[in-house]
């Protein structure tokens, strides 16, 4: 799905008054001067008469779904977490005479700013006052964030005022988990990181053509249960994200994206007596991945998978996908018929918009509103139309306005993050920050930033984490405070680095902040004594619990056999199989060749061992490449065998590579300098090293010509002899 918005920078504004070390921004904030300490005989107070409550009558809402915790709990997890922020452990007591540096949590329907809006007082006792948990919970972020960007021991809240609510009700985050499968720990932390920055859904897009990822023994055969999430998996997360004010969304994806629903059942276009074909569907998909709308038990299948997994999440909106429908579905002999012979539709967009209608009913069923990605609404369809309750996931347009007539709408088309080299889609931060305006019409419920996995279905958990982060902390600044922003976006990431990660998640091991200083990324751990990964490029299938969509010769599997970072080609070039020196070769003929592997970037020391055929020379041939640097078999100017450090400098080695003849060459990086040998002879070194790119084979303008064997890398340096001894 492409965006509306890429990566091209924007000019920021220039700022004026700093703000206050909180993300997002408070919509009303008076600075008192001075501090507020906390010590050891700091308490927090809580009334009896309102522990047990969630909300008050004034604070319910539908959207963004009802408050899970009570204030006792909320006052629980506040003393853990201010213990870990200062060493402090405040006792939970009564709401009587609170003193200076006591934390006072009240529930009230006295002029509360709405069911997620709080007040805010740290001119004696800190007081939080609102509607419902929700707002409690902001406040309590509010404090902590202050806690952490105070220096030294970190028990000074400075002396401030504020009134602050929400401009948008619904601030989403969106995971691609039917192309890959998201591991509970990353999102606990995820949860933890949004619940910080006042983000309150994680849309969790459950199944593609690739994947189902939802484990139910209703359904054997449907999903892979190593890769999947079971009942009690759901309700571990959902009760993790309700006490962090997060909702737990559930998405999928019918009747398009739906090849591993169709093959498990036997319901798509391609199954049964007179299929449609290749010519009625994408050209590098397969009639499958569309599940037959025309097919009573194809229907009744998909109501029954909708109405068991609406019951698991008890979040307000459950999304059924429901774009990208192929027009050409309407040529196909199956589809012709049943439009002749069905008096409720005549068009293909009638049949999909009954669709639709149809699993709307179960949802609703539920007490649930439905949600579907927008599309539907340029087909033609003159005798059904969507139901008005539905809601619209906008990926079209910029977010600014409502796009679809009669219908509620979340933005999610300008925050678009598929880092992949065919799609090669980044937020634009210098226009979120600077440029774009939240809408605050009645009909956009809020805005989402948006992961998609095509093409990294087995990437690191981190490789994405790396490129949300920073867009994901100024949509939860932009949706929550829809104010012209103050300062630049240096000055934001600045800020957001001063209030760093919601413990634990900074208290990981092993892990990287990332280049704007906001967060911190768990690294797999180094490979000793063996190679950390190995691509043969023979032929393989996909692993378990990924279903193979495309039509032949399309989105192949390079396979890991050392390691579990498995690549695949993009939907439109895609290497050739050919004759190896092992086995088979992948041959490389375009710029929009390439292979997504979506792995970190690893630390020197390392090697990288490859076997190469060149076929012809061009300005820039890109072996290994991510966004930080890049190993070149062609270096741009001098045409020799070399790497790149983005941004920075170009090296190159005095050798360069023969067309039309194997060679073995060998990259080894300690920190500081790099060493080339080819076929095993050492070319000589350089004065410099780059971490090893993992992100993936070419770029998204340079790939190489000609023939891929045997790429090896290690987590070490590798010998001279070593070397030698390479096959």
């Amino acid at each position: 799905m492409p965006s509306a918005q890429a990566d091209t920078p924007r000019e920021e504004p220039s700022g004026a008054a700093a703000p206050p070390s909180v993300i997002p921004r408070p919509t009303d904030w008076t600075a008192h001067g001075g501090h507020t300490a906390l010590t050891r005989a700091t308490r927090i107070l809580v009334d009896p008469r309102t522990a047990s409550a969630t909300a008050l009558p004034a604070g319910r809402a539908a959207l963004p779904g009802p408050a899970r915790q009570s204030v006792r709990r909320l006052a629980t997890q506040l003393r853990t977490e201010i213990g870990q922020v200062t060493g402090i452990t405040p006792r939970i007591s009564d709401a009587r005479r609170p003193a200076p540096g006591d934390i006072v949590l009240t529930l009230t329907d006295k002029g509360a700013p709405g069911a997620e809006g709080y007040r805010f007082d740290s001119r004696g006792p800190v007081r939080v006052e609102a509607a419902s948990t929700h707002g409690l919970f902001y406040g309590t972020r509010t404090l902590l964030q202050l806690l952490r960007a105070t220096a030294d021991d970190h028990r000074q809240v400075p002396r401030a005022t504020a009134t602050d609510r929400p401009a948008q009700a619904i601030r989403m985050v969106h995971l691609d988990a039917g192309r890959k499968y998201w591991r509970i720990p990353y999102l606990e932390n995820l949860i933890r990181r949004m619940g910080d920055q006042k983000l309150n859904t994680l849309l969790l897009h459950l199944s593609e053509s690739e994947g189902f990822r939802l484990h139910s023994p209703r359904f054997p055969g449907l999903a892979d249960p190593e890769h999947s999430y079971s009942r009690a998996d759901i309700e571990h997360l959902k009760a993790f994200a309700a006490r962090h004010h997060v909702q737990l969304m559930p998405g999928l994806e019918l009747p398009g994206h739906a090849t591993a629903v169709s093959q498990a059942f036997g319901i798509g276009f391609g199954s049964g007596p007179s299929p449609c074909t290749g010519a009625h569907t994408h050209s590098h998909l397969t009639p499958d991945w569309i599940v037959d709308m025309t097919s009573d038990e194809a229907l009744a299948k998909s109501k029954e998978i909708v109405d068991e997994f609406a019951g698991w999440f008890d979040a307000p909106l459950f999304s059924i996908g429901a774009e990208e429908v192929p027009g050409q579905l309407a040529e196909c002999p199956r589809v012709k018929e049943h439009l002749a012979s069905s008096p409720d539709v005549s068009t293909l967009g009638d049949l999909l918009n009954r669709y639709i209608n149809s699993l709307d009913d179960v949802v609703t069923s539920h007490g649930k509103r439905t949600a579907v990605y927008n599309g539907s609404e340029h087909l033609p369809a003159p005798q059904q139309k969507v139901h008005a309750p539905v809601v619209f996931l906008t990926w079209e347009g910029t977010g600014a306005e409502p796009e679809i007539p009669g219908h509620d709408e979340i933005a999610i088309g300008p925050f678009y993050t598929t880092p992949n080299n065919y799609h090669h889609l980044y937020p634009d931060e210098p226009w979120m920050y600077g440029s774009w305006a939240p809408s605050t019409s009645p009909d956009m419920l809020g805005s989402g930033v948006t992961n998609w996995a095509d093409y990294n279905f087995w990437a690191d958990d981190g490789y994405f984490e790396q490129h949300m982060a920073g867009a994901r902390a100024i949509l939860a600044d932009r949706a929550w405070n829809g104010s012209a922003t103050p300062d630049t976006l240096a000055d934001f990431r600045a800020r957001a680095a001063r209030i760093g990660d919601p413990p634990p998640s900074s208290q990981l091991r092993s892990s990287r902040g990332d280049p704007h200083g906001t967060i911190f990324i768990p690294l797999p751990p180094r490979v000793t004594g063996r190679p950390s990964h190995h691509w043969t490029f023979d032929d393989a299938a996909y692993p378990s619990g990924w279903t193979y969509a495309g039509s032949p010769g399309n989105t192949i599997l390079a396979e890991d056999r050392a390691g579990d970072l498995h690549g695949t080609s993009y939907i439109i070039d895609n290497p050739t199989p050919v004759p190896g020196p092992r086995g088979q070769a992948w041959r490389f003929d375009s710029d929009r060749d390439g292979v997504g592997f979506g792995g970190l970037d690893v630390a020197e020391p390392w090697t990288v061992s490859v076997r190469v055929r060149a076929g012809a020379r061009t300005a820039d041939q890109v072996l290994l490449s991510s966004k930080a640097g890049a190993l070149k078999l062609m270096q741009h100017g001098t045409g020799k065998v070399g790497f790149t450090r983005y941004g920075d400098t170009d090296f190159s080695f005095d050798h360069t590579l023969p067309l039309d003849r194997w060679t073995r060459l060998t990259w080894v990086a300690t920190p500081g300098s790099t060493t080339l040998y080819a076929d095993g002879e050492r070319v000589g070194s350089v004065a410099a090293s780059i971490p090893l790119p993992l992100r993936s084979i070419g770029t998204e303008k340079a790939s190489l010509r000609g023939d891929l064997d045997e790429l090896v890398t290690w987590d070490e340096a590798l010998s001279p002899a070593e070397v030698a001894r390479l096959k």
